[in-house]
């Protein structure tokens, strides 16, 4: 995967999908779908995702918008749909600025060199969000490039989007997350050495530092599967903490600590994703080390019930 974050030009055509694309969620798949089949038309068109950073949102808001998909999530995602290069355009005050005339001319043509676009209904683009997905495929055609325009995507009704899918993990929802994501929501991060408490109480922990944009879903327990890909280690039950810790620390830090119910080793230092399937319980605070031992246990006894049924389901 070549990932280039600035707008120096390109090594050669392209068939780009245009977006923002946090999350990669099926409606993104939808939009990334007409790219693969270009590519196989003209093996010699790149086939790129191209994307803005910071998100237009962040940029005009001011406020930090965290990633449901990080830089190295997305260009990993990005990688097994197909796609070879993903382009990060500085959202500066001069891009948006352009109009869409120039937009379409400076970025996608002479930078880019697109030979092929697909974008969602609802794009919008160019100063003041004054060119549509229709406007823009009318200037592209212009110069002889075919613009695709993917219709809004839908499941069971509801308008797949980032904005749900953020909703949904704030809300403790990983299962229509999952749903709208096509997989489960990921925690990606190495494995730190933390106050190792959970090993005095019998329910060992590993630490991930996750990326600094990473989106946290709602503070609480979760049951779900963890990989270790280093030492070949995939679909591990596991327990989560995601939180404060208000029981054994006052500060104000948040913490994914992850307990592995089936495995013992050394994992310091490694690379380990956890996938979220299911919300246990909100964090709270204990009155004492020896209950939140017991709400431990009993937090392991129910996400190994329930993966063991999510298992027994999908036998």
């Amino acid at each position: 995967m070549r990932i280039l974050d600035d707008l120096d030009p390109v090594s050669g055509p392209t068939a780009i999908a245009l977006g923002n694309f946090d999350g990669i969620h099926l409606g993104h798949q939808q939009v990334i779908a007409p790219v693969r089949a270009a590519h196989r038309s003209h093996p010699d068109w790149m086939p790129s995702v191209v994307t803005f950073t910071p998100h237009p949102q962040a940029f005009f808001s001011g406020d930090r918008l965290p990633s449901i998909t990080p830089v190295a999530e997305k260009a990993e995602l990005l990688q097994g749909l197909g796609i070879e290069q993903l382009v990060l355009l500085p959202f500066t005050r001069e891009l948006a600025n352009l109009t869409p005339e120039q937009f379409v001319s400076e970025v996608l043509v002479q930078h880019l060199q697109a030979r092929q676009i697909s974008v969602g209904q609802d794009f919008r683009f160019g100063r003041g969000r004054s060119g549509s997905a229709q406007d823009l495929q009318a200037i592209a055609q212009g110069r002889g490039i075919p613009t695709t325009i993917v219709p809004l995507f839908k499941h069971r009704d509801l308008r797949v989007s980032s904005s749900a899918i953020r909703k949904a993990l704030d809300q403790g929802q990983p299962e229509l997350a999952a749903a709208w994501l096509g997989r489960p929501y990921r925690l990606t991060g190495c494995v730190i050495l933390g106050q190792q408490l959970g090993r005095q109480l019998g329910t060992p922990t590993a630490n991930l530092q996750l990326p600094a944009d990473k989106l946290l879903p709602r503070w609480g327990v979760y049951a779900g599967r963890a990989h270790l890909p280093e030492q070949g280690l995939h679909n591990l039950p596991a327990v989560l903490n995601v939180g404060q810790r208000p029981t054994v620390t006052g500060d104000r830090i948040v913490s994914v600590e992850v307990h592995l119910l089936d495995w013992q080793g050394d994992c310091y230092g490694q690379l380990l994703q956890v996938d979220l399937l299911h919300f246990l319980r909100p964090e709270q605070k204990f009155d004492s080390l020896s209950a939140l031992t017991q709400q431990i246990q009993q937090d392991c006894r129910l996400a190994r019930s329930q993966l063991a049924t999510e298992s027994s389901s999908l036998a």
